[in-house]
């Protein structure tokens, strides 16, 4: 097999396990990202998280680790995404 179809069939093959990753997550709380996020943010998981593949809470930490390595669009998803997300408040009461 050529250097060319090794790198494309591993290149599906991360592909592949990312979508699966993901979709497993967006079953799970906590971890998953959005469809939007996903698109965006694809090949930013690829050029600094590969190494975390298919963990996605490895690749979500990864992901937050490099922000400032992000592409614009994929840090722009996920800074409109942190702000819409519902911060968890503590509950008190008044007596």
């Amino acid at each position: 097999m050529s250097e060319n179809r090794t790198t494309t069939v591993r290149r599906i093959g991360l592909t592949l396990a990312l979508v699966l990753a993901a979709s497993t997550a967006a079953t799970s709380s906590g971890f998953a990202f959005s469809p939007e996020a996903q698109q965006m943010c694809t090949g930013d998981a690829f050029r600094l998280c590969a190494a975390e593949m298919p963990s996605i809470p490895r690749i979500t930490a990864c992901i937050r680790k490099n922000k400032s390595s992000l592409s614009s669009g994929c840090r722009a998803v996920l800074d409109k995404e942190d702000g819409a997300a519902p911060k968890n408040k503590v509950a008190t009461t008044r007596g």
